[in-house]
Parts: C-alpha cells; structure tokens; sequence
C-alpha cells in the first residue's frame, strides 16, 4: 500500500465515488445517505485537494489566501503534515466556501443498533420541524399530559444516556421525549407548567447537543433556540445559562469561534448577577460556560482569552470544591484540566498536551466526557510520533463509546492517516478500526 496518495490520485479517487455532488449535507441520492457520508475513505488533506480542484484554485493561490505556502499545501494534501487544528481547518473551508463538515468528513449515518433501532436523524428532524407543535394549529389538544414527576424521570434517563455516549439510543427516543415534553408545557397550569417548560428546555438543549455531536449543525442551532424561547416566560438562570451552552457549541460546530467567543461574554454578563446567591447548579452552568468559550478561544488561536477564561472557570471550580455533575455538565477540577490539554492542543502547545494529558485521571467523569480526553490524549501522542501509544489509546477509548469514536473527527483523521502512512499490509488492530470507524471498505 502506498504512503500517500498524490494530488491526481486524490481527484482520481474522488471522481469515481458515487455521484457528483459533495457539498452540502442535505443533498441525497434519493435512499436517505447524505453526499458527504460517502468522501470517508479521503483524509482531510485529500479533501482539501478535491475541493480545491473543485474551486479552480492553484496550490499557491490557495496557500495564500489563509497565509501559508504551497509546500505546506502540498504536505497537507499529501498526508505528510497531519491536518488537525480547527482553527486551520475553518480558515481553509472559508476560503473554498464548503462546510466545516464538509472538510472534516462528518458521517452521514447514525448506524443502526440495538440501541437506536431503526429510526434515528430523520425523525428526529420530523419531530423538531413539526408545525402542528405550535400555535392553534396543533390537533392534539385532546393528548393527556405527562405528569412532571415522569417527565423529569423521562429527561433523566436520556441526558444519563448521553453522558454514557449512547446516541443511537438517545436519537432514536429524542422525538417522542420532544413530543411529551411540548404537550405537557401546552396543557399544564400554573407551576406544573413552569416546571414543564424548563423540562422542555432541557429536552431541546439534549436534542441541540447530540445533533451537533451528529454533525446536524443546522438543526441543532434551531433546537438551542427553541430551547431558550420555552424557558424565556420563567427567567431561570441555570436553565437558561446551560441552554446558552448549546448556542456555543452550535457555533463552535460551524467555526464561528469569535461569535462563541462573544456569547461566552454576553451569557456570562447574564448570569453574574445572580452568583452572590449561586447555587451548586448555576456555579456548574457558568463555570462550563467558559470551558467553552476558552474552547472557542483556543480555535480563534487568543491564547490570552484562553487563559483567562480558563482562569474563570477554575476558579468556579473551585467554589464548587468537587468534580460534580450538576445539570449534566460533569462540571469540576477535573473537567477544567481536560480543557487545559484541548486548547493546549488547539493552540499548538503539544508540550503540554503529551505532559499533562495523560497524567489527568478521568475516572469519576461521565464515559462521554473521558471518551473526549482520551481523543485528544491520542492526537497528542500522534503529534509526537508516538503512534504506537496514539492507537492504544484510540482502540481503548472505541472499547468504551464506540459511537462517539465514530462520530469524531480526530479518531477518523487519525485511522486514515495511519492507513495511508503504511508501507505495506496495515496491522489487523489498525485495519479492523478503520473499518468500523467506515474509513476503509
């Protein structure tokens, strides 16, 4: 097997996928497979080649407009310099005006399981853009409302299966949660109704953080502001605050990291009027708030908002005493210590991502929350060339969320990359992961 495909491969390669198209992520062939879940099989390098053949644009010319040289493209495009920093990523998606998705290769399919069954995104999109779920046009005025008490339990159960990295079994539940969740903030009265809407607004803030853990950017960014038009009548500030989250981690999901930045600000001067009475929750709400925002920061490449934001959130942290889980926000030292490592990562700072990273102990944190860290543990160990420990990490972190693995860039760029850098048969461990991750037929 060859180390890397030239520039012509590339296109080749790319020319004989099926079908034409491969830019947006509602286009289909007509049997429900989005265009883009079909490009897997090419490194983001490779995709950054085919688009740019698309565009017309020189190497030279493409170099420049993001302020780099061709040589350095040509690496990229080659597979000889990894490609992992969203801050680059972003800045060439702009230049050749595709989709962040797009040049990271976001999965068109959530895979059947056990879990899921056989309805996933696309009802979840019916339930969210059902029109007769608002106003007077609704016909179920007659549907018996969940009580709160079932409600909440209802609400509960699905964000634990999140955390647990679950999705299959979370999207496929999401739309009938969403249904009961509108029908009781409808036909309940008085504080029944209050508390039906901030469950309502939780259910949204789910649907909005699992769609962009998806790739559906477009459809989360709608459910985060149904989330907050639900919770708006009551003026709750915890619920509101972790609703402001989703609205960040939409824009983050679209590369618009100054936005994120800036709304880290503005919920932040929200929210602070109401710390001199801070309750665990809302000191959770807003100290993940700003891991966030310095999460944005860091893919903005402001290391001095960075850190300052960072420094916000520990100190939150620290008033907090303990690694917590307030309103599913696995909030806490612990959870402020894995951002230090990703915007290290992000800010190109891999000395402290390999130093710190793989000393931080992540056992108390909810599977999706450790899954995360080990993704970036292992980019840094690839960084370093430390390629053995990078795919044990990899392969350990798929034993415990396979799905999130699947549906995270870093873990598909790495596989592919390993498999394109081979000089002959891969391993079976390696080959048998880029198969699952549906990064090699």
């Amino acid at each position: 097997m060859r180390s890397a495909l030239s520039y012509r491969q590339v296109v080749a390669h790319a020319a004989h996928l099926p079908g034409k198209s491969f830019r947006g992520r509602s286009r289909s062939r007509g049997d429900g497979e989005p265009v883009r879940g079909r490009t897997n099989n090419l490194t983001i390098g490779e995709r950054v080649a085919w688009y740019r053949y698309r565009r017309g644009l020189s190497q030279e010319v493409l170099a420049g407009l993001i302020g780099r040289t061709a040589d350095w493209l040509g690496k990229i495009e080659n597979n000889r310099i990894e490609l992992d920093r969203l801050s680059v990523i972003t800045s060439l998606a702009d230049v050749l005006d595709v989709s962040l998705g797009d040049l990271l290769g976001e999965p068109g399919l959530l895979d059947w399981n056990g879990d899921s069954g056989t309805t996933t995104v696309p009802a979840l999109r019916a339930a969210l853009t059902d029109y007769r779920a608002f106003g007077p046009l609704d016909s179920r005025t007659d549907a018996e409302p969940t009580s709160i008490a079932v409600l909440r339990n209802e609400v509960g159960v699905l964000w634990d299966a999140y955390q647990d990295s679950r999705f299959g079994y979370v999207t496929g539940r999401l739309p009938d949660l969403l249904r009961h969740a509108q029908t009781a903030a409808d036909h309940h009265g008085g504080d029944d109704q209050d508390q039906a809407r901030r469950l309502l607004g939780l259910v949204y803030q789910l649907v909005a953080t699992q769609l962009t853990k998806l790739g559906e950017t477009d459809l989360a960014w709608i459910a985060a502001d149904r989330g907050l038009a639900a919770v708006r009548p009551m003026g709750d500030p915890v619920v509101t605050g972790s609703l402001f989250r989703s609205v960040g981690h939409a824009l983050h999901a679209t590369g618009r990291y100054a936005e994120a930045v800036r709304l880290t600000e503005d919920a932040a001067g929200y929210l602070e009027p109401h710390l001199k009475r801070a309750t665990p929750a809302l000191l959770s709400v807003y100290g993940t708030l700003f891991l966030s925002g310095a999460m944005a920061a860091a893919r903005s490449n402001d290391a001095v908002t960075t850190r300052s934001f960072l420094a916000i959130a520990d100190r939150a942290a620290g008033q907090l005493g303990a690694d917590a889980n307030q309103l599913w926000t696995a909030f806490g030292p612990t959870n402020v210590a894995i951002h230090r490592v990703a915007t290290a990562a992000e800010l190109g700072d891999l000395q402290v991502a390999v130093d710190l990273g793989p000393r931080i102990d992540t056992a108390g944190l909810p599977k999706e929350r450790r899954t995360r860290h080990a993704l970036e543990v292992a980019r840094a160990y690839n960084s370093w060339n430390r390629v053995d420990d990078a795919q044990a990490v990899i392969l350990d972190a798929e034993r415990m969320a396979p799905e999130q693995v699947r549906h995270h860039f870093l873990s598909r760029q790495l596989a592919l990359t390993w498999i394109r850098r081979q000089r002959g048969r891969p391993s079976t461990e390696l080959a048998g992961l880029a198969r699952r991750l549906k990064v090699l037929d």
